[in-house]
């Protein structure tokens, strides 16, 4: 730009000595008073063009960037639409309102959590009962338990006196023969004997159930759960917790039914599928119906809870009865309204889901720690 720009300047210098030539003998006077190159070096329309802001703006254009970072395909493929909603939890199901905190998530980013701690009992549904007190109790007077094999059973008395037929072990005996009274740990520290991974023969034979009472009430629970969930590379095992209830229960892992039957008890749940222990108190192991309280507008099954990876969890059949055909192996699913979310899988399966799609809360990695109980805590 700068050369030709001196060349024209060269060019209208010649030009004009010529014309100073040809209209006037008086060449010194001419020159010494002309004042063409001084113009020409100040010429403006030359300075303009090299500041010119037209191709800056061109190579700031934030057009491009808009499009590189747009997070559109994001939010459809983690479902950070549909993060918890704390106004969703039944009223008297925490403790308190939910906090927003800096937490690390299990692949170590830094992210937000909801602190979420709850009154350690569920809100709205009553707790119990559980076992039977003889042999000539019905279903209406007890709970259910899950046989390990996909069969959900009422603990009634019938079920008391098959079970050397159900496990085909006659050292199965939790009533007394003659009075037909079922054995059950109906103190605190029966309750502690017997729900443990190594029951004393003193306590085998035993239907086990615990009260609340035994706990003050209810053990309160905290958890940690992503504020926008966000799916992993892989899926995360599946712990001691699964999630919260919206009626603030949690929602645990599978029960060690195995641990359970070779010590010859039966760990009955109520009919909501949950049951009491010291360490972690009231908790439940099953979706029966109870917890399903967030009927959806469309149909869909209604939302039970939050899973810990901040994606929601609702339950197995929608309201025409059918169960979602196109689950993945964690027993997730995307739709329009609701993203990404989980479907409960039956009692009897001994289940809610089959493992995390998303990233935990650090500590939570692999469903350990961050929630009630953690590794350690008794079998039930």
């Amino acid at each position: 730009m700068k050369s030709s720009f001196q060349l024209a300047l060269v060019s209208s210098f010649i030009c004009c000595l010529s014309l100073s030539a040809c209209s006037s003998n008086s060449t010194d006077t001419t020159d010494t008073t002309d004042t063409t190159d001084t113009t020409d070096t100040t010429d403006t329309t030359d300075t303009t063009d090299t500041t010119d802001t037209t191709d800056t703006t061109d190579t700031t254009d934030t057009t491009d960037t808009t499009d590189t970072t747009d997070t559109t395909d994001t939010t459809d493929t983690t479902g950070t639409t549909t993060g918890l909603n704390p106004a969703l939890f039944i009223s008297g199901a925490l403790a308190s309102d939910p906090v927003i905190v800096d937490c690390t998530l299990s692949d170590g980013s830094e992210s937000t959590c909801y602190e979420i701690t709850s009154v350690g009992a569920p809100a709205g549904t009553a707790v119990g009962p559980f076992c039977p007190t003889s042999i000539n109790s019905d279903a209406a007077d007890v709970g259910i338990w899950q046989s390990g094999d996909g069969i959900v059973y009422d603990v009634n008395g019938d079920f008391i006196v098959n079970l050397p037929n159900i496990y085909g072990d006659d050292n199965w005996q939790l009533y007394d023969a003659t009075t037909g009274l079922v054995y059950v740990t109906d103190t605190q520290i029966a309750c502690a004997a017997a729900a443990q991974p190594n029951v004393e023969e003193e306590y085998q034979n035993h239907c086990v159930e615990c009260s609340l009472d035994y706990v003050d009430g209810g053990i309160p629970a905290t958890y940690l759960i992503p504020t926008t969930p966000m799916l992993a590379d892989a899926p995360g095992a599946i712990g001691t917790e699964v999630g919260i209830a919206l009626n603030g229960g949690t929602l645990a892992g599978p029960a060690p039914v195995a641990d359970i039957l070779a010590n010859y008890t039966i760990a009955a749940f109520d009919d909501c599928g949950g049951h009491i222990n010291l360490n972690d108190g009231y908790h439940y192991h099953a979706a029966t119906g109870c917890t399903e309280v967030a009927a959806q507008d469309d149909g869909h099954s209604a939302m039970l809870g939050y899973a810990m990876d901040g994606y929601g969890v609702y339950g197995m059949l929608d309201t025409d009865g059918n169960e979602s055909t196109d689950l993945d192996d964690c027993r997730g699913t995307t739709d329009d309204v609701r993203g990404y979310h989980y479907h409960a899988a039956s009692a009897g399966e001994n289940m809610f889901i089959g493992c995390f799609s998303g990233l935990t809360e650090g500590a939570n990695e692999g469903g350990q720690g961050g929630g009630p109980g953690g590794p350690g805590g008794p079998p039930e």
